[in-house]
């Protein structure tokens, strides 16, 4: 049976340094299914998907679900660096200080992915909350999308908790939606944690990333491609 996608979303018509973000080009959702519908009027599969699982949770399929003619499937597991022990799944403030510390590398491999697409790009995970959040909020933050803008959209994830458990138990053949779990919940102290510590740099979000790897051609990419 036919679903629409859980936890899509274009994050265009933010504000942005200079004017608004495109709609249509950048869109994050939970893990996609070939099956899956769309709201009508976009355009899909999107050319580019960025892909934040690890290869165990991917294990069960033989290949990505949207994979095809004219779409790059990039692989970018934002977890992978961390052991079992060290993730903190029910201290989300910890955890998504752990990916910035143990994945900044990977993050801006995202950024530029983003940055190089030639059209629409998708950044998913399981959910599409956590890595995606996270993903998400460093590509805004670096077009300059207001803070407060930036934890609105974060937010929105907890108006689709029940689709995302659905999701969750079809990907493991479950019956049911998969329990309520504090995982599965959307703290603002979360992306307010990320958010500061991006701000804290000498130089804002800008700054870390350029320290952390990025360089300042990819952010002007980006704000060429992104900002209408």
């Amino acid at each position: 049976m036919s679903v629409f996608l859980p936890n899509l979303r274009d994050v265009g018509g933010m504000s942005a340094d200079g004017g608004l973000v495109k709609p249509g080009l950048l869109f994050r959702s939970a893990v996609p299914f070939a099956s899956d519908l769309v709201p009508e009027g976009i355009t899909w599969p999107p050319t580019t998907i960025i892909d934040l699982r690890s290869s165990k949770e991917s294990v069960i399929e033989s290949g990505h679900p949207l994979a095809g003619a004219g779409v790059e499937i990039h692989k970018i597991p934002l977890l992978t660096e961390l052991s079992p022990g060290e993730v903190p799944v029910d201290n989300l403030v910890d955890l998504y200080q752990l990916v910035l510390k143990s994945n900044s590398g990977r993050l801006v491999q995202v950024v530029e992915t983003v940055a190089d697409s030639t059209g629409a790009t998708l950044v998913h995970c399981a959910v599409g909350k956590d890595r995606t959040g996270i993903s998400i909020a460093m590509v805004l933050s670096l077009i300059g999308v207001p803070r407060d803008e930036i934890v609105a959209d974060y937010l929105e994830t907890a108006k689709n908790t029940l689709d995302i458990r659905m999701r969750l138990a079809a990907m493991y053949g479950l019956d049911e939606p998969v329990p309520e779990s504090n995982f599965l919940r959307t703290p603002v102290a979360a992306i307010d944690g990320v958010l500061d510590l991006w701000e804290s740099h000498a130089t804002g979000a800008t700054g870390w990333f350029t320290e952390v790897g990025g360089t300042d051609n990819t952010i002007d990419k980006l704000r060429d491609s992104m900002v209408q």
